[in-house]
Parts: structure tokens; sequence; C-alpha cells
């Protein structure tokens, strides 16, 4: 599948003519800052060039009709303006669904006609790397082009897609993913104050590396439940804090200040996530500022710690995953390696010197399948633009 086989798959659904536009929407990598966006902290993602590519064109009646050339057999999912709610059997429609949804509750914006759309993905099916948000932040790009809702930011395209993940499709998600998605930057990473939504734009200057993602094509079902369930713990252990520190969020605590209160939480499970927010903002603001002097080993001395304080305070990581982390460790030429995105299956992230990267691949691999008879798949990335429209092949 390209980008023109996406057009013709259109029309052959839709028809053709009219004024079919066609849009990108990338997926993202978090480099450093896991589960600390939730939590008021610091997260450090990029956009990538792979992502979800979207062709739509307005209707002149009140249907909407959804297709992803992804899922084989499919069939277009069609829904009323009358009738915007969240349905099982949408499936994966529900997440442009709640964008629309999301317009009306956030920003007062309805449609005025339906439209027709029709994606093609290349973000690997349960690798955490923010498919769910790229198709959000796809659908808002989408209708801020074809009903002129020009006022939108990309920012706002960014909280829209939240609040829709969120109270829509029911999984409290912070906002990185869709901020990174929405944000990105060609050859930057995104320093982002979730709490503020402060941020600036980092150089990743790697002239002797490159970002090397391994995906464990495992994805443990959790997600959403166990997503939510850390979340919780940590707004209990935020509650306890707060009875003696005036703090709004875990984000604000550097690490002595937690170490000095942490037996203000009474349940341990609790303490350890609350423990993990904390540390792992403080690396992330460590992180930063190591990748903008050149300090690239220290930066990736920080990822392998995020790793270990995921994998044993947050216990977000899995067997699968730990062994793809382990086995990079042992690769002379990786800078750092980590788990990425929610956890419990999806992908690693590692910084790898260029001349290793024929040896992680190899190496990895074989003990990997050795140990979990599964073949893990390796892609060296690029950093991207955020979502945007762009133009059609000829």
């Amino acid at each position: 599948m390209n980008r023109e086989d996406l057009r013709h798959k259109f029309e052959g659904l839709f028809g053709a003519g009219g004024d079919i536009r066609e849009y990108f929407s990338p997926g993202r990598v978090n480099l450093i800052g896991e589960h600390t966006d939730y939590n008021g902290g610091h997260v450090f993602p990029c956009a990538l060039t792979i992502g979800t590519y979207g062709l739509a064109r307005k209707r002149e009646d009140t249907k909407i009709h959804f297709f992803s050339v992804n899922i084989q057999g499919g069939q277009p999912v069609e829904i009323d303006l009358s009738d915007i709610s969240y349905k099982e059997a949408y499936g994966w429609a529900n997440y442009p669904l709640g964008v629309i949804w999301a317009l009306d509750k956030v920003k007062g914006l309805t449609l005025n006609a339906g439209f027709d759309m029709a994606i093609y993905g290349d973000i690997p099916n349960g690798s955490g790397l923010s498919s769910s948000a790229s198709l959000e932040v796809l659908t808002g790009v989408i209708v801020r082009d074809l009903y002129g809702f020009d006022s939108l930011s990309n920012i706002d395209l960014a909280l829209v897609g939240q609040y829709s993940e969120n109270h829509f499709n029911g999984c409290n998600c912070g906002i990185m993913d869709q901020f990174a998605v929405a944000m990105g930057r060609k050859d930057a990473a995104i320093f982002l104050d979730c709490a503020a939504l402060s941020y600036d734009y980092a150089p990743i200057l790697l002239p002797d590396a490159k970002i090397l993602i391994t995906n464990s094509k495992v994805k443990h079902s959790l997600v959403d439940s166990a997503y939510n369930d850390r979340r919780n713990e940590c707004a209990r252990a935020l509650e306890e804090l707060q009875t003696e520190l005036d703090i709004e969020s875990l984000g604000e605590l550097s690490e002595e200040e937690f170490a000095s209160n942490a037996d203000l939480i009474q349940d341990p499970v609790c303490r350890r996530r609350a423990k993990h927010a904390v540390y792992e903002n403080q690396r992330t603001i460590r992180a930063v500022e190591a990748l903008k002097a050149g300090r690239i080993e220290e930066f990736g001395q920080l990822m392998n710690a995020s790793h270990v304080s995921l994998r044993d305070d947050y216990e977000v990581s899995c067997s699968e995953v730990d062994i793809l982390v382990e086995e990079a460790w042992q690769v002379p030429g990786v800078i750092g390696s980590r788990i990425t995105g929610g956890g419990f299956g999806g992908c690693t992230v590692s910084l790898v010197k260029n001349d290793a990267i024929d040896t992680f691949i190899e190496q990895v691999g074989a003990a990997y399948r050795e140990k979990t008879g599964i073949n893990a798949e390796f892609y060296v990335v690029e950093i991207g633009d955020g979502a945007r429209r762009v133009a059609l092949p000829n």
C-alpha cells in the first residue's frame, strides 16, 4: 500500500472527483520521561516519519464514513451526525469519532455536513508508537481544514485528542502523545512541561549514532485498564502527600523532597508508583541538559535508569521487553536502551552508534528469538514534522 493506492481505494469506495484532500499525522517515540505527563512532569518525545495517511472529502449530507485499509476485509463505518456516540461495533472508528464529539464538547464546534475519510497507517500494530494519538490528531487536522475551523491551533488539537481518548474512549492518558504528534519538528525532540504546557525544541544531533526502535511483537492485554490503575495509584499517593505538602502534582517534587515525605504514602505500591513519577521527571530534566551539552553517554545512562524504574517501581514492563533491553545493554556501541510507550509490551528505544547497528540487530534479534521464539522487528527511525495537510500524489 502506498499513497496512490490509498487514493484509488478512496475513489473506489466513495467515488472520484470533488475536493479530495490528503493529510499525514506521525507516530511518536518518547526518548525519556515515561508516565510523567499525567503526573505534572516533563517528557521528551519526538515525532517520526512513519504515521497515518488520510484522505478526506466533505459531503453534502449528514453521513460520516470511516475506512481503514489496514483492516483486511473491513468495510466503511457509517455514522450520522445526529448520533455521535461510542459504540463497540464501531471498533477503531471510535477514535476519530471521539474527536468530532470532543470538538463539540470542548470547543463548541459542530459539523454542518458529513465527510468521507480513508486512512492507511505504517505504524506497527501494538507497538506503543502512538497509533491512536496519530489518528486522533489526524482527524483534528482534517476537520479543521475541511470545515474552516481556523481558530484551532495544533495545541488545541492535541488537547481535544486527549479529551476524546479520556472521556469518549475511556483511556485516562496524559497529553504527551497527542502533543508530540501535533507539534513535532524535524530533527528535534520536544521538551514539554506537561503541567504548564510550556515547551521548547531540542535538536537531536547524533552524527555518530541513530535512534533504533525494536518491536517486541508482544502486547499484553492491559492496556487501558492497567494504565488507568497506574494513574489512580499516583493520584492516591498525591492525596496523601498533600496532607503535609502544598503541591498540585508529583512533578513539583525533587528527589530529596519525595524521600523526606515518602512515609506519608501508606500503600507501598502507591509509594513506588510515586517514586517513579518523581525520579523519572528529574531524570528527564537532567537528560535534556546532558543532551544539549553534548554529553550523550550521560543521556544514555539516564535512559537505562529509566527502564529499571519502569520495570521495578512502575511495573509496566514485561519479560519480553526486559530481554530486549538487557540484550541491548550487552552490545558495545549501545549508548542507552529502555522501554518506550505505555508498557506491557510494545517497543524499546535505543541510541546506537552507527558502526554497531548491524551487530545490534543481529545479536539482539538472535538472543530474543532464542529466549522467546519471537522474531523482533527493528526500525532505524528519522524524526519528522507534526500532523499536517500534504500534497496529493500526481
